[in-house]
Order: structure tokens, then sequence, then C-alpha cells
């Protein structure tokens, strides 16, 4: 077992530690001490006016963090509000792909039993029934008072959180998380307050041992490129504890309420930026393909919402492309081998099916996908999907194994996710360590790139190639 594993045991003892049920009254958050400077939220005339962050305060605000982005994220033309400001760390970019496993196999060595899957109480045990809402457990505790002000300017979000239409599940970060903040902000609009909000809100309940178990969690945000289906938070366990998208910190537990529980953030959650950004901004490990999606013309597919309802981009890395080997690359990257680049790289994207690790969506005009649950989660054990791809009549066959939060993605039979679960704006990114070759008859297992020559490569991409016509139609 690897290492990494066994970090398991110490978040599972974490993570039932429940804090005192009286409005955090006893919670321990480390770093929390306030600082001589009175807090920019304190000082505004309004909770809106804290909130304006352009790149020079994003800069400041996460320079602290092990893992940013060199460059800042732009959402301005990606989002329903017109976003201005540039976001670092809305997508932990650098965690991300450290997050790669290439040795553990659950098809291969599955547990004999699975995972022990904590149970999920709907209240907390041995601390008698709760007796407020989860509204009402932020609004008075000392902890949560920024967050508080901003959800009460939002009657909308008051009335959800005070009501008993789901057992939502509130990420909240204390007030040591809006600190981080420096002072020089402006007033942005209500709207992406409320959008901001809502990703911090799970309309599910999720408890800490369900979390634990869980590698995404959807919100009550919608996902705009999504076609109406939730934005997801992504879960990971690491030597700093239990996370949430990789930078955010859970400081605090199982707060329960009338309808639903409290964890504690030591961060704000940001929205992720769209699949394009993300590639953009991850040079190191994406520079290549970032090359033959600007050379073909896919990155216009990616970018226009209109072409695509959500999506699922199975990312090779320049290591994948250096598997070619140098005869394959400089072909590929010639002006005649064009149009074999466009054919290959739309074998690794899907429109309209997005497939994360542990939930699968579909567009909602897509009728042949029922294999799953209401609520679109992929269940334990073992679970094939037929993904469409844009190269023409060519699907790639995904199996998921899934035993609590150990995942093992294999494509085709052969190729493995080495990492899953890049969340976009507009689905998700999956990085393969292989290029994806289409095999020669459909249903066929897939074969390895490596060690490929150039003759029968063009041989394999041949059929899906209009040998007149460079350009590709998307």
């Amino acid at each position: 077992m690897r290492a990494t594993h066994l970090l398991l045991l110490p978040a599972i003892g974490t993570a039932f530690v429940i804090p005192d049920q009286e409005v955090f009254s006893s919670l321990a958050v480390e770093n929390t001490t306030p600082s001589s400077k009175s807090s920019w939220l304190d000082s505004a005339s309004s909770p809106h006016e804290a909130w304006e962050i352009d790149e020079e305060t994003v800069s400041k605000t996460f320079n602290c963090a092990k893992n940013t982005w060199e460059n800042a994220v732009n959402h301005a033309e990606d989002y329903a509000v017109n976003i201005k400001d540039n976001f670092q760390e809305a997508f932990a970019g650098e965690s991300w792909l450290e997050s790669a496993d290439y040795e553990t196999d659950l098809f291969d060595r599955p547990p004999h039993h699975g995972p022990h899957h904590p149970h999920e109480p709907h209240h907390p045990p041995h601390h008698g029934k709760p007796s407020k809402t989860v509204y009402e457990l932020i609004n008075e505790s000392k902890y949560t008072t920024k967050l508080a002000k901003l959800i009460n300017e939002n009657e909308e979000l008051v009335t959800l959180l005070n009501g008993t239409t789901s057992n939502f599940t509130i990420f909240a970060p204390i007030d040591s998380a809006f600190a981080k903040i420096p002072d020089d902000h402006k007033e942005p609009s209500k709207e992406f307050i409320e959008k901001l909000l809502t990703y911090h809100i799970s309309p599910e309940f999720y408890p800490a041992g369900r979390v634990l178990v869980s590698r995404t969690i959807p919100t009550a945000l919608g996902g705009e490129y999504l076609g109406g289906a939730p934005q997801r938070l992504s879960t990971q366990i690491s030597l700093r504890g239990l996370t949430v998208n990789f930078y955010a910190r859970i400081v605090a537990i199982d707060i329960f309420g009338t309808n639903g529980v409290i964890h504690g953030l030591g961060s704000i959650l940001l929205p992720p930026p769209i699949t394009t950004d993300i590639i953009s901004f991850l040079p190191s490990e994406f520079s290549t393909l970032e090359l033959g999606l600007l050379k073909t013309g896919l990155i216009d597919h990616l970018n226009k919402p209109s072409t695509h309802v959500g999506g699922t981009l199975f990312a090779p890395s320049n290591f994948a492309f250096q598997r070619l080997g140098p005869r394959i690359n400089a072909f590929l990257f010639s002006k005649y081998g064009e149009k074999y680049l466009a054919a290959l790289l739309k074998y690794h994207v899907v429109s309209n099916y997005t497939l994360y690790s542990d939930a699968f969506y579909k567009h909602s005009s897509l009728q042949d996908v029922d294999d799953m649950d209401c609520d679109h989660r992929i269940p334990k054990g073992v679970f094939h999907v037929d993904l469409p791809t844009l190269l023409d009549d060519k699907s790639l066959s995904i199996d998921v194994a899934r035993y609590a939060r150990f995942i093992t993605i294999k494509i085709n039979g052969f190729n493995r996710v080495a990492i899953p679960d890049g969340i976009a704006a507009d689905g998700v990114i999956h990085v393969v360590p292989t290029v994806l070759i289409p095999p020669r008859t459909p249903g066929a297992q897939g074969v390895s790139a490596e060690g490929m020559e150039l003759e029968e490569f063009m041989e394999r991409l041949e059929p899906f190639v209009e040998l007149g016509d460079v350009s590709i139609e998307l």
C-alpha cells in the first residue's frame, strides 16, 4: 500500500473529534490570532466592498499558499457575472498534479470487502438533538462573523439555510480566512457574491465520514457551462489534513444543525476556471497539448459553450507526447501531419458527458445512460460507460473501479488515468500518461503508442483524416 494511503488513518481519527455543539464554542483553529491591524471587512461600509479582488490583490492574498499558479486565471468572459478579477487559486493546479497515483490498481487488487465506510449519522452521536439551523449556528458563532455578514445581505440565502428543504452541508470560511484578503478592495456585484457563497453550500448531507470517502461533492452553484448540473468541489487527504480544492484546509468538522452540517474552512473557496485556462496555466504539464489544440482549432470548440454542455477532457501530458517518439511528434506538428493531429486530439475530447471519478452527468437531451441513481453518483465497485468522442463513430470505453475514495479509471481496458478530477467550470480534466490511439475494431482493447512506428500510427488514424483538407469541422 502506498504511504499516502496511510494518511487516511490519522485523517479519519481527526474527523470524528466533534466540536462542542454550542455554536463553535470550543472550536480549535490554527492561526486565528487577530492582527493588530483592523480587519478590512469590519471597516467596510458594506460587506460587498470586501469582495472586489484584482490581480494584485489576489497575488498578495494567496502568497502564503504552498502551491499557487504563476499566472492569474481570467474569468472576465467565462461566467454569467462579469467578473473582472484574476484568481490564482481558483484551481490549485500544481497540487492537483502532485496527486498523481501510478501504483494503485483496483482492477488488479480490489479490496476483499472494500474500505470501511464510516457511519453517516443524521445527528451527532452523544451530543443531543440539534436545536438550531445551520444559518443560526453560523449567524451566532464568534468564528464566522464575516461569513454571517455576507449571508445576511442575501434574503434568499437566509431563507434557504433556515429552511428544511434539504439536509445541507456548509463549508464555512472562518474569520481568519477573510483576514487573508488585504485592504485594497472595490465593490463587486451582488450576483457575484451570491455565486461565491453558493459554491460553499452543498444541498446534500456530507458529514465528515462521507467527506472522507468522497472525491467530489456537488454544490448549490449551478454550472453555467454544465447545463445546470452542480459545480463540484474536490476533497483531498494529505499531510495537511483534509482539504477542499487542494488549498482550503478543513479546520473543524461536524457541527450539526437541524437541517444540515457545517465544516469550518481556513480559506475561501473560489469557483474553478474553464478547461482551456487550466491547460494554459500549467505549461510544464500541458504545453504540447495546448499547442496541438491551437494548431488544429480544437481550442475554439472547447472555448465555445454553444458547442457543448459540460464535457470530459482526457489530457495527455507532455510526457505522454514524448513517449510517442521524435518521428511521430515531428510528423504530427508538421503541416502535413496537422490533420492527423486533429483526429488524434478529437479522440481525447468528450462533449456533453461529464465524468468525474465518483459522479457522472450527461446533457439532458441524451437519454442513453440509465446506469446511475438519480443523484448521479457512480456506484461502488466497477462502473462501465462508453463515451462518444469528437472523432466520428469512435467512443472511449471507460471502466471506473471505486472503493470509498480509492479509485482507478481505465480507458479501453489498457490506458490508465494518472490524475483524475481536474474540476473545471465547463467539465472535468483527467490526465493520461499515454496518448490514446483508436483501436482497430469497436470494443477492442487499446494499444500503447509507445514504440509504435510512424507508418502504423498513420495507418490507424488515416480512416479519420480528410486527406484533401487540413482544416477540421467542429
